[in-house]
């Protein structure tokens, strides 16, 4: 199971994100003390468009980006509004899997990738180990957190609170090669109404994380949104890693088996 967020019908109106926090119960941004308070008066001004969360993070499981962009056409105005509600991407080969030394990382039934807070031990290995930047510690808990996919909902047969909440279906739930097929159809539609920089990200399962379990249809680069464009597991070469390190350190052992025969010898 997984999202299809379509931005192209994305209104900004951030419903996904306070129904996010509100279901989860997920405490208020932090301000600028940092002391994650629910005070509107300690709330960060950003400075940033209408955009009053900034990015993903522990506090952050759903955050709407309005990105000013520039027009394509000359003469179409000054600004060029792009939407987008991002989340965690629940990835097919997710790093954070990986690197948990408690098993608080698991793979849930669904093949979403879920944090269980009472295993975390907060050493924070999945915060670098994400291509996406996405999960992260929670200051004044020391625990790791993200968007859950709101598993105490689908495990029960409901929709996730944001996509439930969204009221344009942007936000798509259901079986990833349902949503696949309908993300294929409707990047045919934007395309044959001449939408040319239409395209998919984290559809394709042959990418470097496997496939996304939260993909988007955008309506430009994924650098404009601030994605990267090309996400790699940031794992990938650990297999590779650790053989050479037991090679290195079989050569070191003989070495030292060697040099303690000779020596025994003298």
């Amino acid at each position: 199971m997984g999202f299809f967020t379509d931005t192209s019908v994305c209104i900004g109106c951030k419903a996904c994100e306070v129904a996010c926090k509100v279901w989860n119960q997920v405490p208020a941004d932090a301000g600028p003390t940092g002391s994650g308070t629910s005070d509107l008066a300690e709330l960060d001004l950003l400075g940033m468009s209408y955009d009053n969360t900034g990015d993903l993070g522990a506090n952050t499981w759903r955050h709407v980006a309005f990105v000013e962009a520039p027009p394509r056409t000359p003469g179409a105005g000054d600004v060029r509004w792009l939407m987008s509600s991002d989340v965690c991407k629940h990835c097919t080969h997710a790093a954070c899997l990986d690197v948990c030394p408690t098993g608080a990382l698991i793979r849930t039934e669904f093949e979403t990738v879920y944090v269980q807070p009472d295993v975390c031990n907060g050493c924070g290995y999945c915060v670098p180990a994400c291509p996406y930047g996405v999960i992260d510690v929670r200051p004044d808990d020391g625990r790791a957190f993200k968007c859950t996919l709101c598993y105490d909902r689908t495990k029960h047969g409901l929709t996730p609170a944001c996509a439930q909440a969204c009221p344009t279906e942007s936000i798509q739930y259901g079986p990833l090669d349902e949503l696949r097929e309908r993300a294929d159809r409707r990047l045919e539609q934007l395309k044959a109404a001449g939408v040319a920089e239409a395209q998919l990200y984290g559809r394709d399962p042959g990418d470097g994380v496997g496939g996304d379990g939260a993909f988007f249809l955008l309506l430009d680069e994924p650098e404009v949104y601030g994605l990267p464009p090309d996400p790699v597991v940031t794992t990938r070469d650990l297999p590779g890693m650790w053989k050479r390190a037991a090679a290195a350190a079989a050569g070191l052992a003989v070495a030292v088996a060697v040099a303690f025969v000779e020596g025994r010898r003298r």
